[in-house]
């Protein structure tokens, strides 16, 4: 009920098109994926790739390496509505763009990370950052 909710507040966002579930596997502890995942959540490089459906995660690389979370980048893997784009950390050479892109014109969006230094997993969730949201926000002043 409560995971309901919190996805209800997230699809009700301003200009919001599109739910994405963000997942973190492989972290030292429930708290440290959490933390990955909120930072991978709130960077408007990520939401404005995912408003734009493009699936560029060298954008997802570059939150995980600067937000605080010990990992071995060499255990590195990230996936985009399962397709897997990074593995041990390096670009999959079998991964599918095109499939990729197609997943993100949906209105939910599916990321995955496994960083694999521990047991600890979290999934949070946010939205896309949109022009919608832009003009909601330029519209007014307090």
């Amino acid at each position: 009920m409560l995971t309901d909710l919190a996805q209800q507040i997230v699809r009700d966002g301003e200009g919001a098109q599109k739910l994405v579930a963000i997942t973190v596997r492989g972290a030292v502890s429930e708290a440290a994926a959490r933390k990955l995942g909120l930072a991978i959540a709130n960077s408007p490089l990520v939401k404005t790739a995912i408003a734009g459906e493009d699936p560029n995660w060298g954008r997802i690389v570059a939150v995980v390496g600067r937000a605080g979370v010990a990992f071995d980048q060499a255990r590195l893997s990230i996936w985009l509505g399962g397709e897997r784009a990074a593995k041990d950390g390096v670009a999959d050479p079998a991964f599918d763009e095109p499939a990729a892109a197609r997943h993100m014109t949906g209105q939910e969006v599916d990321i995955a990370v496994e960083i694999g230094a521990g047991p600890g997993s979290a999934t949070v969730w946010t939205c896309d950052l949109t022009h919608g949201y832009i003009e909601i926000n330029a519209d007014y002043r307090t």
